[in-house]
């Protein structure tokens, strides 16, 4: 059973092949809590900051590899291991609110303007249940009710085709030489 990690392996393997560079931006929130964070047993105002701080380094992250990607002259494709909506997953909404009027963000601009496709791959614990599993994800702790639960993200956008990652594709102009 193929998931996100082989979905994304694939997808970079295909555009390798065209030419293209792929720069793969990791799963921030795994690299946060592989750090030994529980995030079951943080109270409410410690997952706020958390989710706070995990959105704003996922930002960061994500703004270094497009950054790198228009700086070359090759067609390049950046695939991000979540994206920015990602974060409002485990917080209540009044939570999400918070954060984004405390760092001066639009919910509409980072779910719809940020990336150019999103593809947001169902959780096995839904329907799939007997192949979810978190035994291989170290850091990850989510039981199926709250996979499930987590599951519905405000997901809005037109740039979403439901089949959980986000693809940014940048295609290079070819310029003319004089």
């Amino acid at each position: 059973c193929g998931g996100k990690t082989t979905g994304q392996a694939r997808l970079s393997t295909f555009f390798e092949n065209l030419g293209w560079k792929v720069y793969r931006v990791p799963e921030t929130a795994n690299i946060l809590l592989s750090g030994g964070v529980n995030f079951a047993e943080l109270t409410d105002e410690a997952a706020e900051k958390f989710q706070e701080n995990l959105l704003k380094t996922m930002i960061q992250v994500e703004n270094t590899f497009f950054d790198l990607a228009n700086s070359g002259e090759r067609n390049c494709l950046v695939i991000c291991d979540r994206g920015a909506m990602d974060a409002s997953a485990f917080i209540s909404r009044e939570q999400w609110e918070h954060i984004l009027s405390r760092n001066g963000l639009d919910e509409v601009e980072i779910r719809d303007n940020r990336y150019n496709q999103v593809i947001h791959m169902v959780s096995a614990a839904k329907g799939a249940e007997q192949f979810y599993t978190i035994e291989h994800h170290a850091s990850r702790s989510e039981g199926i009710e709250l996979a499930r639960r987590s599951e519905s993200t405000r997901l809005n956008s037109s740039h979403i085709t439901i089949s959980y990652a986000v693809f940014c594709l940048k295609k290079k102009k070819n310029k003319k030489k004089k």
